[in-house]
């Protein structure tokens, strides 16, 4: 991303404003005859000869064509402007193309002369494609099916306030602490990870060296940051408030390290000053474990905000992954609206669960055979029972329950529908009953060309990735067992636009399913109603002030018909 020119460049690119037509203006021939010295009497009659009055005409019409022709390029301008703010209240089946323009206004920064080196946050976002016009013969279910949310009209704010920018000359520039931060286990929980990484070492006034990501225990993956995420991209747009390095000053190599690894839950950041800021100023390097979900959900505005700006604008995937995922994307756009789905039925899940696959005895044989012997993977309430854990929503839905599920949401079975996730336990066996309901199943294995994937099949962060890209696409997202994926997607669709995001509301529905009194029809009446205000509207966070603000971006991320400033 190039960085901002300096003010005497830009003012060579810029469309003339009033005021630089005034300059320019001043200093014409026709106002330097005005504000000329006086002369003696003698002078001022030589002054007017015909050739002066010649001259004096001739920059008189210069001038006037020229602040003509400045007039007119605002006109233009102002004109543009119109027609654009016309298709966006004119074609609201455009609903994120419209939004992509009010989102990069949004993101726009008035900068001062402090921070001119600031790359903008509006090329930094990653934005999906454009929704779909909706067309052809759909019943009124379906149509509701696709439609997009009403955005609210809010908009990304991230809006420091001065208090934090001045504070920011000199922590991007620290040069004497050290924070290093290790990040666990799959890509999603990584990034959170990352971001909170990034809003302690803002905290603690230290430097960041990019995260280390540790060996993924259960898919083996052996990923680094560079291969996963852009670094410098990443350096570039936090340099205005943390300073990111790539690795530890040759002067702290041989520092004593002290590395924290029993951190409580919901830290603040009172209590991590009160914890560490003396002992990085004396060691000059801090080592952190084990960050996962530990900082609170509830911090100040400034670094709510900071959250929002790693994860929706610094953490831009590397650019094979990128592209690979853009690739992917767009051939699924081309043929018209999809549906993506996060569709959890790996046999990790089944195992970190404790809930049977549905698959029949001899699968759910394999996986308590598993849990038995790995019992520190089992994540759900261990006093209770398999139809206790799914009845409490505890369980991913299985491949027959979500296809009764987008049935009855309104989705038509011609509806394309992009697999998000690893291989299902029980291979073809498990996505039989979703196959059967909507045959356009597609998956980045059978979308992908020869030889696309190759560099990552043993590379499972790299494909959750691509998934990742994918999705944020698709005109639908849901996700069959939340997750930290999940929790991704639901912020990131909502921060660029609101786009359609269904999360099933499994504990209520579930119990539906058990009802073999309910006809079909009904059970779609109500399915549809008990979904009604969960598809992607705006929910605020401080509703339930625990939530994660990267998963519900308003209030703090996203205001109203307002301006911008970073």
């Amino acid at each position: 991303m190039a960085r901002a020119r300096s003010m005497k460049d830009s003012f060579i690119t810029m469309t003339p404003s009033p005021f630089m037509i005034f300059h320019l203006f001043s200093i014409s021939p026709f106002t330097s005859l005005l504000y000329s010295p006086k002369k003696s009497p003698r002078n001022q009659q030589k002054l007017f000869n015909p050739q002066t009055l010649a001259l004096f005409f001739l920059s008189l019409l210069v001038t006037f064509s020229f602040l003509g022709i400045s007039l007119l390029n605002l006109i233009q301008t102002y004109q543009d402007d119109q027609v654009t703010c016309s298709l966006i209240s004119a074609t609201p089946t455009f609903s994120l193309s419209a939004h992509s323009a009010m989102l990069l206004a949004s993101l726009s920064s008035t900068k001062s002369n402090d921070d001119v080196d600031e790359p903008r946050l509006a090329v930094s976002a990653m934005m999906p494609l454009p929704t779909h016009i909706l067309a052809g013969n759909l019943t009124e279910e379906e149509r509701k099916f696709w439609e997009q949310p009403d955005g609210e009209g809010y908009k990304p704010c991230l809006d420091f306030r001065i208090r934090y920018r001045r504070k920011s000359a000199k922590i991007s520039k620290e040069k004497k602490r050290f924070l290093v931060v290790v990040a666990s286990g799959g890509l999603n929980q990584q990034r959170n990870q990352i971001v909170d990484a990034v809003v302690i070492a803002r905290i603690l006034e230290a430097a960041l060296v990019v995260p280390v990501l540790q060996v993924n225990l259960i898919w083996g993956d052996e990923s680094e940051f560079s291969d996963l995420f852009d670094v410098k991209h990443f350096m570039r747009t936090l340099q205005t408030d943390v300073r990111v390095v790539s690795s530890l000053p040759s002067t702290h190599l041989m520092s004593r390290q002290s590395i924290e690894n029993q951190l409580p839950y919901n830290i603040s950041p009172l209590w991590i000053r009160a914890r560490f800021f003396k002992q990085l100023n004396e060691e000059g390097v801090l080592v952190l474990k084990g960050l996962d979900s530990k900082l609170s959900k509830n911090l100040p505005p400034d670094l709510q905000k900071l959250r929002c700006k790693v994860a929706f604008h610094a953490l831009r995937f590397a650019a094979p992954i990128q592209e690979l995922g853009n690739r992917l994307a767009r051939r699924m756009w081309i043929e018209g609206p999809y549906v993506a789905l996060h569709l959890r039925l790996e046999k990790d899940v089944w195992v970190r669960t404790g809930c049977l696959t549905g698959l029949g005895s001899e699968y759910d044989e394999t996986i308590a055979k598993i849990r038995q012997s790995q019992p520190e993977y089992l994540t759900a309430k261990l006093n209770m029972t398999h139809i206790q854990r799914r009845l409490a929503g505890l369980c991913p839905l299985n491949s027959l329950e979500i296809a009764r599920f987008l049935k009855a949401m309104g989705a038509p079975g011609s509806a394309r529908v992009y697999i998000a996730g690893g291989e299902p336990f029980g291979g073809h066996l498990a996505l039989q009953p979703l196959a059967a309901e909507f045959p356009k199943l597609v998956t980045k294995e059978r979308l992908a060309q020869e030889g696309e994937l190759s560099p990552y099949l043993n590379r499972s962060s790299a494909l959750a990735a691509v998934d990742y890209i994918v999705s944020l696409n698709s005109n639908v997202f849901v996700p069959s067992h939340g997750g930290n994926m999940g929790r991704a997607l639901q912020g990131h669709r909502a921060y660029v636009g609101h786009r359609k995001y269904i999360k099933p509301n499994k504990r209520t529905m579930l119990q539906l399913f058990e009802d073999s009194s309910i006809s079909e029809e009904e059970f779609g009446i109500i399915i549809r109603k008990l979904h009604n205000r969960a598809q992607g509207q705006p929910e605020p966070r401080t509703n339930k002030r625990d939530r994660d603000v990267t998963a519900y971006p308003v209030p703090e991320c996203m205001c109203k018909h307002r301006a911008s400033t970073i």
